[in-house]
């Protein structure tokens, strides 16, 4: 098997330090770039590809993006010479497992205090899908959160949200305040006239029920849109 590495090298003829498993092992993880560490988990080439060049290949389809290589679908992984199901299967399993320890790393922040505790609690839910999805955090009077839940999923341009659901969920876990989010896969992160309708009328709802919409938060390439920061949710829960 012949992997090259930098100037033509075989991995195999490059110094123990430089190679991939080895750095590994000396100096642990954080030392190795996002291409050797792809390199380790593709393992091997074939005869008419190298694992270096398929790593390569791989991350030119993502523009070196980790965020983006987490949402390639085993089908988008499978298209990259090189790659086949198995190794789809490997790739795909890491990037769920990184995404799951995002998770549980939000999970220990239990207080929502801004929009940014918003958002890095809710990021991992939707950071990497294709389509939209509305979800919402409930909270109690001291801005712990109760609950958290999935209302909906749509397609690539929006998603149905029913206020109904929302507030029967709110409700039964007698929460004193709720946090709006969706994501958009698009990358804009702009409210669209539907989203803030949308909003207005949970806000308005809400109020009936004497509950507090403290945000609503749309989230886009790791990134995110605070209708409370931008003054579209009033603190008298007005909107604009």
């Amino acid at each position: 098997m012949e992997i090259k590495g930098k100037l033509g090298q075989k991995l195999k003829e490059l110094a123990e330090n430089e190679r991939p498993r080895e750095k590994l092992l000396r100096h642990g993880a954080s030392s190795l770039s996002y291409l050797e560490l792809i390199v380790i988990l593709i393992g091997s080439g074939n005869k008419n590809i190298s694992a270096l060049e398929t790593g390569k290949n791989l991350l030119a389809k993502v523009n070196n993006s980790l965020s983006d290589l987490g949402k390639l679908t085993l089908k988008d992984l499978m298209e990259i010479q090189g790659i086949g199901e198995a190794k789809a299967y490997l790739l795909a399993a890491a990037m769920e497992l990184g995404r799951r320890r995002r998770e549980e790393e939000a999970k220990k922040m239990v207080k929502i205090g801004n929009s940014r505790h918003a958002f890095e609690y809710l990021l991992p839910n939707v950071e990497d899908i294709r389509h939209e999805e509305f979800w919402i955090l409930l909270l109690n009077r001291n801005n712990l959160v109760l609950s958290k839940r999935r209302m909906s999923i749509g397609g690539v341009a929006g998603t149905v949200v029913d206020p109904r659901i929302i507030f029967r969920f709110a409700i039964e876990h007698l929460a004193s305040s709720i946090v709006l989010c969706h994501n958009h896969p698009s990358g804009n992160l702009s409210p669209s006239p539907q989203d803030i309708e949308l909003t207005k009328k949970l806000v308005e709802g809400a109020k009936l029920l004497d509950i507090h919409v403290v945000d609503h938060i749309i989230i886009a390439n790791n990134q995110y849109f605070s209708f409370s920061d931008e003054g579209l949710i009033r603190p008298n829960q007005n909107i604009s």
